[in-house]
């Protein structure tokens, strides 16, 4: 009979430790609500449970789609033209303008490929500049004169260049900030446009001393 209730007690002890409230880390989603910050002027909320924060393609606006449709071919046509600087000049500031524009537009270019792919539209094609039309592109006769020029002639013609392709993308930029929704496209149209501002403003600086 002892050895029974030896065993019962010990059962019993058991299924008490059993019973105690095991501390696990709380799932984001679940027990710790996630705020998630709203457009300019709204309020937070409370992420659902597998919710993939920063991923909001799907809100976009015709607006977002066509700036994203006509920024990807204005900025590879300013690779286009940032290409050429290595062979044509030795001038120090145009290679800072040319390592600047690169590094700051082929991340871009990849951002909006992938936005453009999470929606299910096409990418614009290589030379599919028609949608960047009217703003400050450069025809294909601008282009041939940039590609023959060398030293000081190609700086200027650059610079001219360049300078009225970035106000392009500036006013485009602000067409995406005026009528767009998607947050990713208006923080890229934020970053585009203050950017480029700066870099007009030193592009015109850089003109007016050249000889």
């Amino acid at each position: 009979m002892r050895t029974v209730f030896v065993m019962v007690m010990a059962i019993l002890t058991l299924t008490a430790c059993s019973q105690e409230p095991v501390q696990q880390p709380s799932p984001i989603g679940t027990d710790a609500p996630v705020l998630v910050p709203g457009s300019p002027g709204a309020p937070a909320r409370t992420a659902t449970p597998g919710e993939r924060i920063g991923h909001k393609a799907k809100s976009a606006v015709a607006a977002d789609v066509r700036f994203a449709e006509a920024m990807i071919p204005h900025h590879r046509q300013a690779l286009e033209m940032t290409s050429l600087v290595n062979d044509r000049t030795t001038t120090p500031v145009i290679h800072a303008f040319a390592r600047s524009i690169t590094a700051a537009q082929t991340p871009e270019i990849q951002a909006m490929t992938g936005w453009l792919a999470e929606l299910g539209r096409p990418v614009p094609g290589e030379h599919a500049h028609d949608q960047a039309a009217g703003y400050g592109m450069a025809s294909q006769e601008e282009l041939n004169a940039l590609r023959a020029a060398r030293g000081s002639a190609f700086d200027r013609m650059f610079l001219q260049l360049m300078t009225r392709h970035h106000e392009g993308a500036v006013k485009m930029a602000g067409e995406e900030l005026a009528g767009g929704k998607d947050q990713r496209m208006r923080m890229m149209a934020k970053d585009v446009y203050s950017g480029q501002s700066i870099e007009i403003a030193r592009m015109k600086k850089a003109l007016e001393s050249l000889p």
